[in-house]
């Protein structure tokens, strides 16, 4: 199946992270789905740029998916965010509709808190170093044996910083008085069965961000259940149904 005939999957990762997570999300989406993660600045090959940490910044960062956007009108897409991720998936979406842009067939999240509920690393920029390390290992965030001033330390923490920076002001720009408010488009939100820090609970509270119908799954996993293999299939079925939905929908109009 050829690129014209695919839905575009597009990806935003977790804080602190680069994209490495959608490595290999082409092959597990499986058939009629192209997958597209962006990276942030201050990662990986974009390393030396400067860190983000407010929504104008974000979507200028952005331009060139909201130009890709609107250089396919006829193309369905679908845009998922995991953990901080999620808040810059809403953020797009929003801005979507600001600009009067086609906007996703759907709107998946995954390992977050909508926006106006509590997130447990909202205020936690600001921590001292081995404060911070502490709430992280908390959760499972961090790998064995990590001190302040190692390698991991020095290359993650900082790019962590600010990314939990941009989840805060992301999530209060969401919640502003002059927000879009609920989405029109269908929501899917997606924990992990051993998820310690967001639950079934707290995402069923996406489904006051939608207009649209929502759904909530869970997957195997931990909070980073975007490194297993459930998640992504599950992000292919959802994509050939909304390919199904689109083929039928343009053969109707080329029947008239």
């Amino acid at each position: 199946m050829g690129d014209g005939q695919a839905v575009r999957l597009h990806c935003f990762a977790h804080a602190g992270a680069g994209v490495s997570s959608f490595y290999r999300w082409d092959k597990a989406v499986g058939s009629g789905v192209k997958t597209t993660s962006w990276l942030l600045p201050g990662r990986d090959e974009r390393r030396r740029e400067p860190r983000l940490t407010g929504r104008d910044e974000l979507l200028a960062d952005l331009a060139p998916l909201f130009e890709r956007i609107a250089d396919e009108p006829g193309t369905p897409y679908i845009l998922y965010g995991h953990s901080l991720g999620a808040t810059v998936a809403l953020t797009v979406t929003h801005a979507l509709q600001e600009y009067g842009l086609p906007l996703p067939a759907l709107l998946a999240v995954g390992a977050s808190p909508p926006p106006d509920a509590p997130a447990a690393l909202a205020n936690c920029a600001e921590l001292p170093d081995a404060e911070l390390l502490r709430v992280l290992d908390r959760f499972d965030a961090l790998p064995p044996g990590v001190r302040p001033g190692d390698v991991w330390f020095r290359s993650v923490v900082p790019v962590l910083r600010a990314d939990l920076k941009l989840a805060r002001n992301l999530r209060a720009a969401a919640t502003a008085p002059t927000a879009p408010g609920p989405a029109p488009v269908p929501l899917l939100a997606v924990t992990g069965s051993k998820d310690p820090l967001v639950g079934a609970e707290a995402a069923e509270g996406w489904n006051r961000w939608t207009t649209g119908p929502f759904v909530r799954r869970t997957v195997p996993g931990g909070h980073f259940f975007v490194r297993g293999g459930e998640l992504p299939r599950m992000l292919g079925r959802a994509a050939r149904i909304v390919l199904r939905g689109h083929s039928d929908q343009t053969g109707q109009g080329e029947g008239r």
